[in-house]
């Protein structure tokens, strides 16, 4: 049998973080705690329930933008997990990045629910049925990955202004959305 080392395949325990470490992009060593790992954590659970309300959705429509905003979660992430001093070679490379369209399609959707629909008066009390306690899970775990975003600028990492207003917005719209799903 072929030991671990001698295997093609690559697995998934690195052993890099068992000194309470973890890498940025470009490979700064930081700890496990440290704020920008704290972000993209936060940002990896909101895609977690994001798949949880995406998987509990019957509405094909409803569906694709989660999805979509899953993917776009994935181009945040990799913004909020480079090194401050490497954010000029962030913007050289070819990753994917957030865009004023991407920030404009959720204005749109907000639009969209808002046009369909009375805003309730009062508090929500989430829990009407599985895809809408799904979405506002997904929502408050949002707000959370916001909170820690903002951060950030304390500890001296400047993230686009765009980052923040997508993170806020999309909070919104999965507000409406679990709105909208409870009927």
């Amino acid at each position: 049998m072929a030991s671990r080392r001698q295997s093609s395949l690559r697995s998934i325990a690195t052993r890099t973080g068992d000194d309470g470490t973890s890498s940025l992009l470009f490979g700064q060593r930081v700890p496990k705690d440290h704020p920008q790992i704290e972000a993209v954590g936060a940002l990896d659970e909101f895609n977690a329930m994001l798949g949880l309300a995406r998987a509990t959705c019957r509405k094909t429509s409803r569906r694709r933008t989660l999805e979509r905003i899953q993917h776009d979660l994935v181009a945040l992430m990799g913004e909020a997990a480079c090194a401050e001093a490497d954010a000029k070679r962030y913007a050289r490379k070819k990753f994917a990045r957030l865009t004023a369209a991407d920030l404009e399609s959720v204005d749109a959707a907000i639009t969209a629910i808002e046009a369909q629909r009375r805003l309730p008066g009062d508090w929500a009390t989430p829990g009407a049925n599985l895809h809408a306690a799904a979405l506002d899970l997904a929502r408050t775990s949002a707000r959370r990955a916001e909170r820690r975003l903002v951060a950030l600028a304390k500890h001296g990492r400047l993230l686009r202004p765009l980052l923040l207003q997508y993170i806020n917005r999309v909070s919104d719209l999965l507000w409406l959305m679990a709105r909208a799903a409870e009927s």
